[in-house]
């Protein structure tokens, strides 16, 4: 019997059917194209089990193609190969490889700025490593920053690949370093009220010019302008410009690379004077009557940002000093634009009580902890202060051990602890210099010394010094520890050995040579103590028949015990290139403490310096001085003082004062005074070549011999003296050349017009 099926039926028993069929072909297909083995082919260093490591497929996988394309990728992130490739071989997958040599040499052709080992240490590729196309192109890449970052924008840097046997290449470095790309022109646009020359000064890049040859900064460097930027905003910040803004600075490259042209664009906005100073108090127990002392400006002053710092210092230490640790002070600033006027306002909030946990130092390869610890103005266990962490900074940066010094807070292992992370990063502190130079006082002279300003990394200070000189020969070792006994009391000893020629101005050589121990300490803020006591065993030579019998009579050997001290007060804004406040010392010295010389001295000195406008310094030296001998002694002709010369310009060496007008002999004197008054300005040529001027007044008066005698004069009157020099910071050291005039003076005064001395390092 025959059944027939409905169209339903029909349509349904095909799709099982081929259902059917789909399943059982799939099936057959995947027994089909499983992976009996995989081949590696092409490898010649690497083993195939290693390459098969890297791969996402094994004997007996299927052939997947999301796989494949794992593995491909794998084998290529290893950067051993410079190409793989997969191909199937009936059920064999077959992978080949083609490997990346290996480096069997590296060099630099072309360069001459920048030495073989310097480079080298700047690429990541080195010999019996893998070469890959990407190392090549970041290392070229690199090559050509470290010549920008020298100046040097034209330079081209093209690698070279020598084959070589087994695989191995020898890779090159081919270097057309090109000429300096330099600054040719640099301008300013938006000042208004500082033109460009002005301004020209104020930031560290300059325009290129012959004399720069020694400085570099005519070099273009984009660190350095960035660097600029922040320069000027000081500058304009520092002037009242509360404003002020850098809109741009855009560096462009001439066509043929060898020039830049940068241009500033600056918003200078209005000047501002501060108008009221407020001091505000968040804490209950704390009054602000008798802080405001502690400004450092006042109303009406032209406003300064630097000028908020330097407050907000001053009030931490005076609270401190009050028994008010923990106290944060913030600055505020209103502006009133219509007045052109800056309101401030100090305001006193209580700070968390955090306390200093541990503090960590790192980076300190030579230099052993404690010499850093001792300049921390902070220790474990005392409350945490912002102003006494940048003095630590401050104080590591001075010692001038180290490239870079900086000292953070980061959270301590509470809420209420802080530990600090002081970060330092050596350089070197030797000193290994040769010196030359020419003087008016010693005539030709060259100079030899040896110095180590971190003996063994323990902040010590040890040197040796010689000066050879026409008229001058010294020989001097030095050392020095700057915490005696863990104590900021500084100690050390000197050993010396001089002889000098004075046959032109008092017919004697003079020997000296001795040792010293010397020990200092500070007063308080600014003031220091200095204590020493040294012995000399000196004598007077090669005195001539013809000399003054004065000095004929002290011929021979004398020797001296003494102990000195020194305070000094140090004022100044700089201890180089002072251009205001005051530096004062007072010395004095007592001698008989055994030896044959017994005599007291004292002189008391100091320099005030004052800016009478931008750039140009007024200063006014004052100096006096007397000593005594006793036990029916007398005072020796190399114990006495000398006026002449570098300390009364107009005048030779040792011109003024008692003399034996029979021989011409100066013999110096017992007492003194000397002054100087002088004026420096701009010479007027461009402010980097270092070219200073001076106009000055000199007077003083030598006098008080303990002796007398048939052609011996000894009038202290008033002489005076007033001329004009040069100064040159040179690249090969100071030079300065004056001319004087005596204006008032003695007959038998010995003058002296022209004065110039030079000296360099090198």
């Amino acid at each position: 019997m025959i059944t027939r099926l409905s169209s339903s039926q029909r349509l349904m028993a095909v799709f099982c059917i081929a259902i059917f069929f789909s399943v059982a072909m799939y099936a057959a297909k995947a027994h089909a194209e499983r992976i009996t083995q995989i081949r590696v082919e092409g490898a010649q260093r690497i083993e195939p089990a290693t390459i098969l490591t890297y791969m996402n497929l094994q004997a007996g996988d299927e052939f997947d193609s999301d796989r494949l394309d794992t593995s491909l990728k794998n084998l290529f992130g290893t950067g051993l190969f410079a190409d793989v490739s997969f191909f199937q071989e009936g059920s064999d997958l077959v992978v080949v490889v083609v490997e990346n040599p290996i480096i069997n040499e590296i060099a630099f052709e072309g360069n001459k700025k920048v030495k073989d080992a310097d480079l080298q240490n700047e690429i990541s590729l080195h010999p019996r490593e893998v070469l890959t196309r990407t190392k090549i192109q970041q290392d070229v890449e690199r090559l050509q920053e470290v010549y920008r970052i020298g100046g040097r924008f034209s330079a081209d840097v093209q690698p070279k690949i020598i084959k070589r046997d087994q695989n191995r290449v020898d890779l090159v470095y081919e270097i057309n370093e090109g000429p300096q790309t330099l600054i040719s022109r640099m301008s300013f646009i938006g000042n208004k009220r500082y033109d460009d020359s002005k301004l020209q000064k104020v930031v560290r890049s300059k325009e290129d010019r012959w004399w720069r040859f020694w400085s570099g900064d005519d070099k273009y460097d984009p660190d350095r302008l960035a660097y600029d930027r922040e320069l000027l905003r000081k500058f304009y910040l520092d002037h009242g410009y509360a404003d002020f803004r850098v809109d741009s600075a855009i560096a462009e490259l001439s066509p043929d690379r060898r020039n830049f042209f940068v241009t500033y664009t600056l918003d200078e906005g209005e000047r501002y004077r501060v108008g009221k100073i407020n001091l505000v108090s968040n804490v209950p127990s704390l009054e602000t009557k008798g802080y405001k002392e502690y400004v450092t400006f006042k109303e009406e002053d032209w406003y300064k940002a630097s000028e908020l710092d330097k407050t907000i210092s001053k009030l931490t230490t005076a609270l401190e000093a009050h028994q008010f640790s923990f106290i944060d002070i913030r600055p505020s600033v209103e502006r009133n634009r219509e007045k052109h006027t800056i309101d401030v306002t100090f305001t006193f909030n209580e700070a968390a009580k955090v306390f200093v946990e541990n503090i960590n130092i790192t980076g300190n390869v030579r230099t052993i902890d404690e010499v850093i610890r001792r300049e921390l103005a902070l220790s474990e266990g005392d409350p945490f202060n912002l102003a006494k962490l940048k003095k630590s900074e401050q104080n590591l940066k001075e010692l001038a051990f180290f490239e870079t010094a900086t000292a953070k807070p980061v959270p301590g292992s509470s809420p209420d602890k802080t530990n600090i992370d002081v970060t330092v990063e050596e350089k070197s502190t030797g000193e290994l210099s040769l010196g030359a130079g020419f003087s008016t006082t010693d005539g030709a002279l060259g100079n030899f010394s040896v110095r180590e300003k971190n003996f063994l990394g323990k902040g010590q200070d040890l040197s040796f010094s010689t000066t050879l000189a026409a008229k001058r020969t010294e020989f001097d070792i030095s050392f020095t520890e700057p915490y005696f006994m863990k104590r900021d009391l500084s100690a050390g000893f000197d050993l010396f050995h001089t002889t000098r020629d004075y046959q032109d101005e008092s017919s004697y050589d003079s020997k000296r040579s001795g040792g010293a121990l010397r020990l200092g300490y500070p007063l308080a803020d600014k003031w220091r103590q200095n204590l020493s006591y040294y012995f000399a065993a000196n004598e007077i030579t090669n005195v001539p028949t013809t000399a003054s019998i004065y000095i004929q009579q002290q011929e021979g050997k004398r020797s001296t015990s003494a102990v000195t001290q020194r305070i000094t007060y140090d004022g100044t804004d700089s201890k180089l290139d002072p251009t205001e406040g005051l530096i004062a010392r007072f010395d004095t010295e007592v001698a008989g403490l055994g030896g044959s010389a017994q005599y007291g001295k004292v002189k008391l000195g100091g320099s005030y310096y004052y800016p009478v406008v931008d750039k140009w310094v007024l200063s006014l030296l004052g100096e006096t001085g007397y000593i005594k001998a006793w036990g029916g002694d007398t005072v020796r002709i190399n114990e006495r003082f000398y006026l002449g010369g570098n300390n009364l310009r107009g005048f030779a060496s040792a011109g003024v004062g008692p003399r034996d007008i029979t021989t011409n002999d100066a013999l110096g004197g017992n007492h003194f005074y000397r002054g100087s008054l002088e004026l420096e300005f701009p010479s007027g040529l461009p402010e980097d070549l270092g070219v200073r001027v001076h106009v000055f007044s000199d007077f003083g008066s030598l006098g008080g011999l303990d002796v007398t005698g048939p052609g011996i004069v000894d009038q202290d009157s008033l002489r005076v003296s007033a001329g004009a020099g040069v100064s040159w910071k040179s690249p090969l050291g100071p030079v300065r050349a004056d001319l004087a005039t005596a204006i008032a003076k003695e007959d038998y005064d010995e003058t002296e017009i022209f004065q110039f001395a030079f000296g360099t390092r090198f």
